[in-house]
Parts: C-alpha cells; structure tokens; sequence
C-alpha cells in the first residue's frame, strides 16, 4: 500500500524533448554548441535540435500523461527559452507563454507539475562568462529562478533548482564527456560542484523569504546516486572504500544540504592531502563562505535519481595526476551475476532502491522523498512488447512499496523515467527510456504507447484504487 496523495509521475527534460532549438526567440544553450561541432562528440552527431518536437506537440504530450493516468508529471523549463542570453534583461514572452500553457494544461487534467530550473542545458551566453566554474553563477541563477518563481509560482508547488549537480560536474568538467566539454581533472568538477550548491541554496532561500507564505510550494535539489555495496563484504578495505565511493557522489552534495553545512569530512580530508601531496597550494576542495547563506537545510524534501548499483572496492597507486577517482581511492564495477539492460552501466539491481532509500533515511535525517527519475533502457531494434520493462517496473515499484512498510522510508512519490524515448544525451537516440515510443522519422513524431506503459499506468490504477478505498 502507498500512502494517500502519493505522486505517480514520469519525468522528461527541456532539451531531451522540446526541440526548437532556436525556435521563437531561444538562445543556444550549452548542449547546443556542444552537439552542432560534431566530430562524434554525441552518438552519430545525433542532436536535441529536433527530437520529440515537444515544442510544437505538446497536445500529444499531455494525451500521454492522461493515458497512463499519472498524477504528476515532472518537467524542465529551458533557461535560454525563456531568457535567451541568461539574465532578465530580455524576457521571451513567447517561450514564457509555452509554459504556461504547459502548467495549465497539467492542472487542467488534475496532474500537478514539478518543474526543473535548470537540467543541463545552461545558455551558451552564460558559459561564455565562464559558466558554472564563476562564482558570479550563484547570483545569476538565484536572479533565474526568482523570475520562475515569480512567473509560475502561483501553479507551480513542487520546485527542482538543479538536477544532477554530480553529473554537470564530473562529466561536464571533468571527464568532458557531457556539454560543455571541459576535461580539467581534480579541479573543474569541485568548483563546479561548489557553485552549483551556493546557486542552489540561494534560490532556496529567495523562495523561502519571498515566495513560500504566498504561493505555498516546496523546493529542493535532484540528486543521482548509485547504490553501493563492497566487493568483499569481509574486506575492511572495500568496506571503507565503499563509504568513500558514496561521499564523493551523493555524500558531495547530500551532506552539506541534509547533515552539516559542509562536505562529508571523509572526502575534504582526502582531498586535502592529495592536493598537498601534488604540491597545490590550496585544497581544490572549496570551502563555503559564513558570509553567505547557509547550505544546510536547503531542501524540502530529498529528490533522488536512481538507475543501478555497484560493487566497490579499494584501489590505490593512482599518484599521477588528480581526479574525483584518485581522490577517493575507490572503484566501482557491475557484478556479473546482474543483468544488464541495454547499455553497459546500466545494470539492473531493483532492490538497491530500497537499500538506497534505508540509507538515505539512516544518513539524511529521515526526509521525505520524491524518486525523481528511475528507469530501464532499451537499445538496438524497438519492441512494443517490451516484457523485460514491464518486469523491471513491477520489480522496482514493490521495492519502493517494501521500503515505505517495512523500512519506514517516507518516500511520496515516483516519476518513472521517461515519459517518452527521446535525446538521451551523449547516447543520442541510440538508447530508449520512453513509456511511449516515439518515431523519430515522422514529421508528427508519433507516440505510441509501449506494454511498459500500459503495465505503469495498470500499476497506478491499482494503487490508487487500492488507496481511494482505504480511505
């Protein structure tokens, strides 16, 4: 049984939909510049330019969200959309008119929106003044989302800042693998990661001392973490290894906003003495500012990611060099004996959710949670009968039901990912998460429901049922 007013949802991102790229007044964003140099930067030069044509479908959108009967739907709203060169000096009424009509559509059908400021797609005007590594980001983003809050606020109740800062941070900045690029080891990512905290936490307190007594919503961070367990249980290096494996990913972000203000002591400890052992002459590891608002308690409930789990264990003789890896002194790896769907990362591991939940709950002071984005992949030739899927939601959503009855988790709700196949990154549309199909070869960009979609939305019914008649 889940709880009364439990959110059943799914989840799609600006750039991975919308496509009108520089439609209507958009600005380019990041991932714009990065997917139009080419040079197979992104699966098959494939590009966000396009895709589901969201833009200009999104009637067939919301006939989706209505077939599977979700009661929440989780959206981003594209920055460059809506202040093409990042800043609100110059508003496009036209994108501001997109979205609300978008919100309204939604409340119209009685689903309630949790809208994403910012998921990956920084306006390219704002990178060119150094992007996430300036410290000036933090007040342009709070002057961003202020606008948001103002604009949409009335409607809107449930509130993302960021998603997946680890992800902006470690592949954008580090490994150079996601917009915009940038493969500065050690360094960029923990700038990154720093600014992208002190930008979130302003916006939580601009909405908490402006917004929150009138317009009544929450407001909180995504964040993506893997489950992970030690290679070998009884090996008190892997054990530790583990621990580090976590505070250098969730732990990053999740231990100044939940526990203490400041990064976990384990992964500031660590990255001091390598920055000394490589002669820096300051810890890459920035510290925060007393002068500026507090990081801790800038969430109104946990927002989680997530897609797989690993196996970790304890490896050192990495002195060449920095990086998050040879920082933490900890590798990751995909037991064998789980199966894998579609890409190699993605192992399938259902009850590591609720191994994740337990530990959030344990470490992060018991919050409420939101599973923002969770999902099964599928590559190579599209099959509508997809039973795997089918399987994986069954799976994953009773370990979610076992983790609220039995671990006591207050999780609120689920938002399966993703509503429809779309850009999926650095994968282009090589790799499918969609509950609807959707033919990219078509002018209209048919959707088509998938079985997974039909089992989801079955799933809802029934738990809802079940809920209206315990009431």
């Amino acid at each position: 049984m889940f709880p009364p007013k439990f959110a059943w949802g799914a989840a799609t991102a600006a750039y991975q939909i919308e496509g009108g790229w520089d439609s209507d007044g958009k600005g380019p964003s990041i991932w714009d510049t990065f997917c139009h140099k080419g040079g197979g930067l992104v699966y098959e030069d494939h590009s966000g330019d396009v895709t589901c044509s969201s833009y200009v479908f999104w009637e067939e959108d919301l006939k989706c969200i209505q077939q599977l009967g979700l009661t929440h739907y989780r959206l981003s709203v594209s920055w460059s959309r809506l202040l093409p060169d990042g800043t609100t000096k110059h508003v496009n009424q036209k994108g501001v008119r997109y979205y609300n009509k978008v919100i309204d559509d939604l409340l119209a059908s009685n689903v309630m929106p949790m809208v994403t400021l910012y998921h990956f797609d920084l306006p390219q005007a704002l990178q060119d003044q150094g992007g996430w590594t300036s410290p000036e980001m933090a007040d342009i983003f709070d002057s961003y989302a202020c606008f948001c809050f103002q604009t949409f606020g009335d409607r809107v109740k449930l509130w993302i800042t960021l998603n997946e800062p680890y992800v902006c941070a470690k592949l954008g900045h580090e490994d150079g693998i996601f917009a915009p690029g940038i493969k500065e080891p050690g360094i960029a990512a923990y700038l990154v990661g720093h600014n992208m905290l002190r930008a979130h936490a302003r916006a939580w307190h601009s909405y908490h001392s402006m917004y929150r007594a009138k317009q009544g919503g929450a407001v909180s961070l995504a964040l993506n973490s893997d489950w992970a367990e030690p290679v070998n249980p009884a090996s008190p290096d892997d054990i530790a290894a583990t621990e580090r494996y976590l505070a250098f990913s969730l732990g990053w972000f999740a231990w100044p906003v939940f526990v203490t203000g400041d990064y976990p002591e384990v992964m500031r400890s660590r990255v001091e003495l390598r920055s000394k052992e490589l002669s820096c002459q300051d810890c890459r590891l920035p510290a925060f500012s007393k002068d500026e608002p507090s990081i801790l308690g800038t969430a109104d409930f946990f927002a989680l990611n997530y897609y797989t789990s690993r196996r970790v264990k304890a490896v050192g003789g990495l002195p060449e060099g920095c990086g998050l890896k040879s920082d933490q002194d900890a590798e990751a790896v995909v037991d064998p004996t789980w199966p894998v769907c579609g890409v190699s990362w993605l192992a399938v591991v259902p009850d590591g959710l609720r191994k994740l939940l337990k530990y959030i709950k344990d470490t992060f002071n018991n919050p409420a949670v939101y599973i923002t984005e969770n999902g099964f992949s599928q590559v190579g030739p599209v099959v509508m009968d997809d039973v795997q899927r089918c399987g994986f939601y069954q799976d994953i959503i009773q370990e979610v039901a076992k983790a609220i009855q039995e671990d006591g988790v207050d999780v609120r709700g689920y938002f399966a990912w993703s509503l429809l196949d779309n850009f999926e990154w650095a994968d282009g549309f090589r790799v499918r998460f969609g509950l609807f199909h959707v033919d990219f070869a078509q002018p209209e960009k048919t959707r088509t429901i998938y079985r997974s979609g039909r089992e989801y939305a079955g799933i809802i019914s029934k738990y809802q049922s079940q809920t209206n008649n315990s009431q």
